[in-house]
């Protein structure tokens, strides 16, 4: 569901602009994403802050960083103040988790359905290391929220993906 306003425990998605953007948006075409107008995920945290993961690793910051730019904030509709505040406590926890571009490869590996498959799942599956898309999912689903019920397997997810799942033909 849209949201007009931010809540604690809502995903904001933004574009990327540069290298990395168009990077994002080249890897999001392969796996079939192309579509998407997002390359990037965060988490909103109380306070007027919210937290990200990006190549030094997840940061908090004042959500005022994205004031003036394009995002569009979505979240599963229903979800009580108890949950937005146990996605945000599961946030915390996440805090200088590094980045990893190989997980990008990883999820790309899996949808083209290429060997390796329990090494790659292994791999994505940890919490040890996350791309924005992940670190959002992993929040979620540390507060007992399964954004996808697809069958996915865990850490599989892109910017792309929650915005299909979100906010893409989602009520205004």
């Amino acid at each position: 569901m849209i949201e007009e306003q931010p809540l604690p425990g809502s995903i904001g998605l933004t574009p990327i602009s540069g290298a990395v953007g168009l990077g994002i948006r080249i890897g999001q075409a392969l796996l079939g994403d192309g579509d998407c107008p997002y390359e990037h995920a965060f988490l909103v945290l109380p306070d007027g802050q919210l937290i990200e993961a990006e190549p030094g690793g997840a940061r908090i910051a004042d959500l005022s960083e994205y004031a003036g730019r394009e995002v569009l904030y979505v979240a599963p509709a229903g979800l009580t103040d108890e949950e937005r505040a146990a996605i945000c406590a599961a946030a915390l926890k996440y805090r200088d988790v590094p980045y990893s571009f190989l997980d990008y490869a990883a999820i790309a590996a899996h949808r083209f359905h290429l060997p390796g498959s329990p090494l790659l799942k292994g791999y994505v599956a940890s919490t040890r290391h996350l791309i924005c898309s992940q670190l959002v999912d992993q929040c979620y689903q540390d507060a007992g929220i399964h954004l996808f019920q697809d069958g996915r397997w865990p850490g599989y997810s892109t910017p792309a993906d929650l915005y299909r799942r979100l906010g893409q033909g989602a009520e205004q």
